[in-house]
């Protein structure tokens, strides 16, 4: 049984797999992600002008009809799209660490996503209250 176990580790030794810097891997994955955050940044930055028009639209809509002007539904609106563009701005920031983070970046995404789930926390919590009230 411990020949078994030294022929496969002589094997394993004998196999030569190429450095990934050398091959240039390393730059086409910090290529690769730093391109995904870009991505996930413009789709929150996205949803959040979505959300801003839409909630636009609405607020024109309730200045011109007749009857009881409540703002809460536009303000919900707003916020939903708000909440779900934190969370696409929040894996930004987690992506951006991802690649050779420093102790200062680990920081500073740590209170950014500390302010930011806290935001999302109080954004949510509004929500069901409105939505338990109706």
């Amino acid at each position: 049984m411990s020949e078994g176990v030294n022929s496969f580790s002589e094997s394993a030794a004998d196999i030569w797999l190429p450095d990934p810097a050398a091959l240039g891997v390393e730059e086409w994955v910090l290529t690769a992600v730093l391109w995904l955050k870009l991505g996930v940044e413009a789709m929150g930055a996205l949803i959040i002008g979505i959300g801003v028009l839409v909630a636009i639209y609405q607020f024109i809509r309730a200045l011109f009809s007749s009857g009881i002007r409540d703002y809460n539904p536009i303000r919900l609106t707003l916020a939903r799209y708000l909440a779900l563009a934190l969370e696409f701005q929040v894996g930004a920031d987690i992506l951006s660490t991802a690649v050779a983070p420093s102790w200062d970046q680990i920081g500073k995404l740590g209170a950014i996503v500390v302010i930011r789930t806290a935001l999302n926390y109080f954004l949510m919590r509004e929500m069901q209250e409105e939505h338990r009230d109706r």
